[in-house]
């Protein structure tokens, strides 16, 4: 494996982890077998090196979320609680330590940081996707229904931090299903 990408890998898995503030640059080059310069030859700064972890953790995101889409075409219903699904099923499980966008959005309130300029447009698209998918759903008021299927999944994401296995976020998509069901009644 290339120096590059055993850099990635330990950055990963450490800031995953720990959190990015938290691990300096000498344990990531300790764990990749490799000296600063090669890690500042690919990486101006330990910052760039975050942004770039985090789109690679944003690229998984996505695989994993347009995977429940694609299994269900034209259902965005079954489409979103496949994700959910998924997500429940994730966030139970031991090590789970939410969404690697979301912690960096929490550890960076500085909306100029490089890992805000990976994070921010992220949960921006999702909320986007939500919003167009309880449009397609026939939800009364689809923004609403978007609002709080994102609420639920950032609940989902926090929560599995604080409960691990057997937490909360197990019924994540029973909770979504009895939202939706609700956003779809017509009222008055």
């Amino acid at each position: 494996m290339r120096a590059v990408d055993r850099i990635r890998q330990s950055a990963r898995e450490l800031f995953y982890r720990e959190g990015i503030r938290a691990v300096g640059v000498e344990e990531i080059v300790t764990q990749a077998g490799v000296t600063k310069p090669s890690l500042y030859r690919s990486f101006p700064s330990k910052d760039e090196l975050a942004a770039d972890y985090l789109r690679g953790y944003e690229a998984e995101f996505w695989r994993r979320f347009d995977a429940a889409v694609a299994a269900h075409p034209g259902n965005p219903r079954a489409q979103i609680l496949a994700y959910l699904k998924v997500l429940g099923e994730r966030a139970t499980q031991s090590g789970y330590r939410g969404c690697g966008l979301t912690n960096a959005a929490i550890e960076y309130p500085d909306r100029s940081h490089p890992a805000r300029s990976v994070s921010d447009p992220h949960k921006r698209e999702l909320r986007r996707r939500l919003t167009e998918m309880a449009e397609a759903m026939g939800a009364v008021r689809p923004a609403v229904l978007a609002d709080g299927l994102l609420l639920l999944i950032e609940g989902t994401f926090a929560s599995s931090q604080i409960f691990g296995p057997g937490g909360p976020g197990g019924s994540v998509a029973a909770a979504a299903d009895a939202l939706i069901e609700a956003s779809l009644r017509k009222t008055g």
